[in-house]
């Protein structure tokens, strides 16, 4: 790509902490280029630190806590191609810094709790994704990340995770019904162990969205089910399940594309690959080398390292589509 500010694009990364917003983020660079793409934390915007959350009694989840007209400003300033002077929020300190210079670049991703929350800054954003984490998968993730990295305890964890429910439930999860798409991270329904590491992955894409056409397996409006299991793709017990179909979420029509189950051979997705249709790719088999390419990170050999992928390749093609009509408008 190179450096052209004839317009910004803006995208939105919604999810509560410990989603897999940063590998998300991550494969989205590979897509855009470093150097091209500039990432804000929202939690950046929060208008009370550590300490004046902790007297007021309130979560950096609340919206009392954090400076959406300052959000909104700043974002649509960057938006418009103006630079801005971000403030800085210290997650070691719970302090806020002094403020950082900001440039407009060709994709900026607002990412964290809150970038769906006000409808002003929603309408200024191009394309959209939140992360949905069931809570039996999130409690399970949270303590392999906070167990094994931060030296919680288990007890601590889940005493953690109910103190934010409510804020949780208030005013993160509400922002699903409004993300262009949303990757919903379940437990499986292959097995019946509770414990099992197996996820079941769904991709939610909401029709009617403009430039953005909608992934699609086999037959486009159709309702599949697939074991894609055989000769042509290597599975262990219990084998994948693959799903593709038409429902409705929050009252808008929406396509569905779930997997269930993990895949033994990542060389082998060039064969779900090349089931899929609308994906976005620029050439054949694209998709499979961008899994391949970070096989090590969290989720690779599911539903949520593949959905993750076809999101970023969805965003850099309503990118591409979106500066195509900025072109052809300077041109007229």
């Amino acid at each position: 790509m190179t450096a052209d500010l004839d317009r910004v694009v803006l995208i939105g990364v919604a999810g509560d902490s410990g989603c897999g917003k940063s590998t998300f983020l991550r494969r989205l660079t590979d897509l855009f280029g470093e150097e091209f793409m500039t990432v804000i934390c929202l939690d950046d915007y929060h208008s009370l630190d550590r300490k004046g959350r902790k007297a007021a009694g309130v979560t950096a989840l609340n919206p009392k806590a954090n400076n959406f007209d300052l959000m909104y400003e700043q974002i649509k300033s960057l938006k418009e191609g103006n630079a801005i002077d971000k403030p800085i929020y210290n997650h070691e300190t719970g302090e806020l810094d002094p403020p950082e210079r900001i440039e407009p670049n060709k994709v900026v991703v607002i990412e964290g709790l809150h970038p769906l929350y006000d409808e002003r800054v929603r309408e200024l954003v191009d394309f959209s994704v939140y992360l949905d984490i069931s809570d039996e998968v999130k409690i399970q993730w949270k303590i392999q990340r906070d167990m094994a990295e931060r030296g919680h305890t288990y007890e601590d964890i889940l005493a953690s995770i109910k103190a934010r429910e409510p804020d949780f439930k208030a005013y993160i999860e509400v922002q699903r019904e409004f993300a262009d798409v949303v990757i919903q991270v379940l437990p499986t329904q292959l097995v019946a162990d509770k414990d099992s590491e197996l996820l079941r992955v769904r991709l939610i894409q909401k029709e009617g969205v403009e430039n953005f056409d909608t992934v699609y397996l086999f037959d486009e409006g159709s309702t599949i089910d697939w074991r894609p299991c055989g000769r042509k793709l290597t599975c262990a017990y219990p084998g994948i399940k693959m799903y593709y179909g038409p429902d409705a979420f929050y009252n808008n029509e929406v396509s569905i594309l779930e997997v269930d189950g993990q895949f033994d051979n990542l060389e082998e997705m060039i064969y779900i690959e090349s089931h899929l249709s609308n994906t976005g790719t620029d050439h054949y088999g694209e998709m499979t080398e961008l899994l391949l390419k970070h096989k090590d990170y969290p989720g690779s050999n599911n539903g949520t390292g593949l959905f993750q992928v076809l999101v970023g390749l969805k965003m850099r093609e309503t990118y591409e589509k979106l500066m195509a009509t900025t072109a052809a408008t300077v041109n007229v």
